[in-house]
């Protein structure tokens, strides 16, 4: 085992030695196998978002929808809005039926904490899908699809995907 490390270890020095010693061949010179500088300007094929992909993370993880506002989605943000309320109300109110069935000596005292941590981590799991979402929105913002549904002649519904190539 020692003599594979060494062998190894030999292997890695006089290939390392080796490719800093090349010489250019004859008839040769730095100078003239310089490529010349490319003159053409390449446009931008990205159009930034308004905000940041991790700004709109951290604004969403902070205040669900508030990441979706700034990038200007305005309905996906009120539903994490909606959810931030609800999950918060009946968080609350769980919490008061809790106080209340702990003064009363209630049967059903460890069922309303079980209630009081689900609505808890609705409440923790609404935050982190809210950042998550702001996040994949702001890194797709220029994706070039299209989802479309049409009527089919035999009354169903048809979907489409729309892909923009340039």
């Amino acid at each position: 085992m020692r003599t594979v490390l060494h062998t190894l270890t030999l292997l890695t020095v006089v290939t390392t030695v080796g490719v800093g010693q090349m010489v250019p061949p004859r008839g040769s010179s730095p100078a003239r196998d310089r490529q010349p500088e490319d003159t053409v300007e390449v446009p931008h094929f990205r159009v930034e978002p308004p905000v940041a992909p991790l700004g709109a993370m951290w604004r969403s993880l902070l205040v669900p929808g508030w990441g979706q506002a700034a990038l200007h989605r305005r309905g996906t943000g009120a539903f994490f809005v909606f959810m931030e309320g609800l999950t918060m109300a009946m968080t609350l109110k769980s919490l008061h039926q809790l106080g209340f069935e702990e003064q009363t000596d209630a049967e059903t005292v460890e069922a309303k904490r079980d209630e009081v941590q689900d609505w808890a981590v609705l409440w923790g799991f609404n935050h982190l899908l809210a950042a998550l979402e702001a996040f994949v929105a702001a890194e797709l913002w220029d994706f070039p699809a299209e989802l479309e549904a049409q009527p089919l002649p035999d009354g169903g519904i048809g979907l489409g995907l729309s892909v923009y190539w340039r």
